[in-house]
């Protein structure tokens, strides 16, 4: 007898009598037989499908070498995240017991929830859960690569940043993979590979390739001026989606590589408000994501900004691949990157063995290594917390004589009483030592001079950032280092009548870690991100340039 999966995390939640009838308004029943499938891998846009009767097994490769991922029973749901962000589906939804499903329509299905949000968060936190289940165990898609190819490191931080469940399988350790690429008739030359879904077979693609394969957000057709443009897509920039939404504006985001910023790099998020538990930063970036296109907002990923032009009126927003968004408004919340290392062999082994987030795809990739945390705050704290579960040691070099002075007082006190973290203090890198990949790592001890060696196969650097305004080039006033000047900041002759965050330009405004004066935290960026909406609405309006429907909604 099928055994139904048990609900141990929240993911397979069953609905009340009430819940269903309220779907059942908008949905159809359908008989169902042994072996009919509702949901195949590689599907786009398929429907919600709740099992009144028998049972519906969740299944990986599937006319294949098929997993079974889960088994449901009566008054459970089908489908995960790729539901609501319109994604390929990432496995097959096959009958296995006959009876009898519900089924409704997307849009009649967020019609539902949006009147009832009791269901909505229902739905919204099971498939939230599923998605983190099918990372963890590697269902998905299938990235074929060595583990010394650049590209390879490349392809997989895209498909983790953006939370696309995938399995990599490392050519130099896996014996049947060179069997596989020979039955693909793919040349070494053309690795890595990435098998999707729906089974297409790409050969090194680009992250906006791999993006279209999958189904990541691009911009709605139609709107040919936006009322906001949002370059970039952290806290700031996903907190202004939302706002701009909600209130009626025609709002688009982009964002070069993926949506929730650094703070989408923290495996853990711990003082946010409203989540006592902490939440990972890639859970957090995904909820608002899926927040503001309710309203309405739209998503480019990956679109990268190479500069920002007035034309007739508006302003133009030049991508790196020659195509052009206009907005009538820009928010500028490109946030910024992180610095690197400045010692021997960091660039030669940049490409296989450094990282800059840690997340549960990098903690799988060095799982059992001595790996290395550079940086004394939060998030190499945080890093060196939630690798500590996954490695045998974790040496945490900071240059500070004192973790206090940098970091979060419940961090430090989690860090020094973690086992397998090991704390070096005033301690600076000064060699990676390895060959493709890194072997080691030589440090100096600031107080004493002395020198020594201690394993890492894995370098994690969190030793601050620059911001990311290069792409601008001189069209917005900055400070010496490159961050946005705002506000009375814009003219050092004297306080201007200028919003705070007005840049020099009218309409342009910036938000977060980009701007100077920022507070470096998630909840002030989501603050500013939300005030800079408000900032927005108001010069649409003295300019009388409000659009008729972000009107009607604002009165």
């Amino acid at each position: 007898m099928l055994v139904e999966t048990p609900d141990r995390y929240g993911a397979y939640p069953r609905l009340d009598d009430a819940q269903i009838q309220a779907l059942a308004a908008g949905g159809q029943r359908h008989r169902a037989e042994t072996g009919e499938v509702f949901i195949r891998e590689g599907e786009e846009n398929y429907d919600f499908f709740v099992v009144l009767a028998g049972k519906v097994a969740d299944v990986e490769g599937f006319g294949g070498e098929e997993r079974v991922i889960s088994v449901h029973g009566p008054k459970r749901f089908l489908g995960e995240l790729s539901l609501v962000t319109g994604q390929a589906a990432f496995f097959t939804s096959q009958v296995r017991e006959p009876g009898e499903v519900l089924r409704v329509p997307v849009d009649r299905l967020k019609a539902v929830i949006a009147r009832d949000s009791t269901l909505g968060d229902l739905v919204l936190k099971a498939y939230l859960i599923r998605r983190s289940l099918l990372i963890g165990r590697g269902a998905g898609l299938r990235i074929i690569g060595s583990c010394f190819s650049p590209d390879n490191r490349r392809l997989r931080e895209f498909a983790a940043r953006n939370r696309i469940p995938y399995q990599w399988v490392d050519l130099e350790k896996d014996q049947d993979a060179e069997t596989l690429l020979r039955e693909l008739h793919v040349r070494p030359e053309e690795t890595p590979v990435v098998i999707c879904p729906a089974g297409q077979v790409l050969r090194n693609p680009s992250n906006a390739e791999l993006a279209q394969a999958v189904g990541l957000p691009a911009p709605r057709p139609g709107a040919t001026v936006w009322d906001l443009a949002i370059v970039g897509a952290g806290p700031a920039g996903l907190a202004a989606a939302v706002y701009g939404a909600s209130e009626g504006l025609a709002t688009v985001a982009l964002d070069e590589f993926a949506t929730g910023g650094q703070a989408g790099r923290s495996s853990q998020i711990e003082n946010y408000p409203g989540f006592p538990a902490g939440i990972s930063g890639g859970e957090l970036a995904e909820r608002a994501v899926v927040q503001a296109e309710k309203f309405g907002a739209s998503f480019s990923v990956p679109a990268r900004a190479r500069g920002l032009e007035e034309r007739e009126g508006n302003y133009v927003i030049e991508l790196d691949d020659g195509g052009e968004v206009t907005a009538r408004t820009v928010l500028i919340a490109t946030g910024v990157q992180y610095r690197k290392l400045d010692a021997p062999r960091f660039e030669a082994l940049e490409a296989t063995s450094v990282y800059y987030a840690a997340t549960l795809s990098e903690a799988l990739f060095c799982r059992d290594d001595p790996v290395a945390v550079v940086g004394g705050g939060n998030s190499a704290g945080q890093a060196a917390l939630f690798l500590s579960k996954y490695t045998r040691v974790v040496h945490l070099l900071a240059r500070c004589g004192n973790l206090r002075e940098t970091m979060s007082r419940y961090l430090v006190d989690r860090v020094e009483t973690t086992p397998g973290v090991q704390i070096h203090l005033r301690t600076e890198v000064r060699e990676l030592v390895g060959g493709d990949t890194l072997e080691r790592l030589v440090v100096e001890d600031q107080r004493t001079g002395q020198r020594h060696e201690i394993p890492a196969r894995a370098l994690f650097v969190f030793i601050g950032a620059r911001p990311c305004t290069d792409w601008l080039t001189g069209q917005v006033t900055t400070d010496e280092d490159g961050f946005i000047l705002t506000g009375p900041d814009t003219d050092e002759s004297g306080p201007q009548q200028r919003p705070l965050l007005q840049t020099s330009l009218p309409g342009v405004f910036a938000a977060g870690d980009v701007r100077r004066g920022s507070i470096k935290r998630v909840t002030s960026a989501v603050g500013e991100g939300a005030t800079a909406v408000r900032l927005v609405w108001k010069y649409l309006q003295s300019t009388g340039r409000v659009a008729d429907h972000a009107a009607a909604t604002l009165r």
